[in-house]
């Protein structure tokens, strides 16, 4: 009978730390914003695109075309939120149009250290004053997979978030 008591004792204590685990786990799982975990993830849904070779009358000869994944083109004309890099480049008329890159200029597509989904043209609806630090930012996403003067994704309308 003791023994039994005992095995009944310890039965009792281990559910109830396997319980009280179980409630720990719930509460953090359930104060894990999702929403803002998949904002830090747009560049990686971004990337999520596969190339064909086409041919380019203006070119005359094929070039890649960006082929976008159901994931990204699930997310053209929607406002996304985006952290990433202001890259100074000749040529844009002020600090509403720039290039925005996930990576710091160094790294960016530009100077051939990442792929060309890596950067985006935007157009801001007020001026945003270039910096080193990355910023966030939000707007409406276009994708272009036919002018091939452009950048792949642009964002519209976008506006800097201030953290």
């Amino acid at each position: 009978m003791k023994i039994t008591n005992g095995i009944l004792i310890i039965f009792l204590a281990v559910t109830s730390i396997a319980f009280a685990n179980a409630q720990e786990t719930k509460e953090i799982i359930e104060n894990v914003d999702f929403k803002e975990e998949k904002k830090k993830n747009v560049w990686r849904t971004l990337g999520k695109i596969s190339y064909k070779k086409q041919y380019n009358e203006i070119m005359g000869f094929k070039v890649d075309v960006p082929v976008f994944s159901d994931d990204v083109k699930a997310l053209e004309g929607k406002e996304i939120e985006v952290k990433g890099y202001i890259i100074p480049v000749e040529g844009y008329k002020s600090h509403k149009e720039f290039i925005f890159s996930a990576f710091p200029y160094n790294m960016c597509f530009f100077c051939g250290g990442a792929g060309p989904e890596t950067v985006m043209e935007v157009e801001a609806m007020d001026p945003i004053k270039f910096r080193s630090e990355s910023i966030r930012i939000k707007g409406k996403l276009k994708l272009n997979a036919e002018d091939i003067n452009n950048l792949m994704y642009k964002i519209v309308d976008a506006q800097m978030i201030k953290d």
